[in-house]
């Protein structure tokens, strides 16, 4: 199984990386190995997360406060948004 980003994921996971490396330099490249890790685990099982929508599923980072909205598209993970969880709940709706 492999993973591909919609454009919009692409920028929350760049504007997720460049507001921690303001908080402490360092800490974006951090959050991307997070980033990372959390693929690895939905690749490995990526119908065990929780469903959003229909077609949409949801999984939490264990360090940062961010999900990875994706949906699965027969071999493929689409990855819709890196979700900072701390926003409004709806605000990824549109991207779907």
């Amino acid at each position: 199984m492999t993973y591909r980003f919609l454009s919009p994921a692409q920028l929350d996971l760049a504007r997720a990386m460049d507001y921690y490396d303001e908080a402490a330099p360092g800490l974006g490249l951090e959050f991307l190995d997070e980033f990372e890790r959390t693929v690895e685990r939905i690749l490995l099982n990526p119908e065990a997360w929780t469903q959003v929508p229909p077609r949409h599923r949801r999984c939490r980072t264990r360090r940062f406060p961010y999900g990875l909205l994706y949906s699965i598209e027969g071999d493929v993970v689409l990855i819709a948004a890196v979700m900072d969880l701390r926003r409004h709940p709806d605000a990824w709706r549109s991207r779907i």
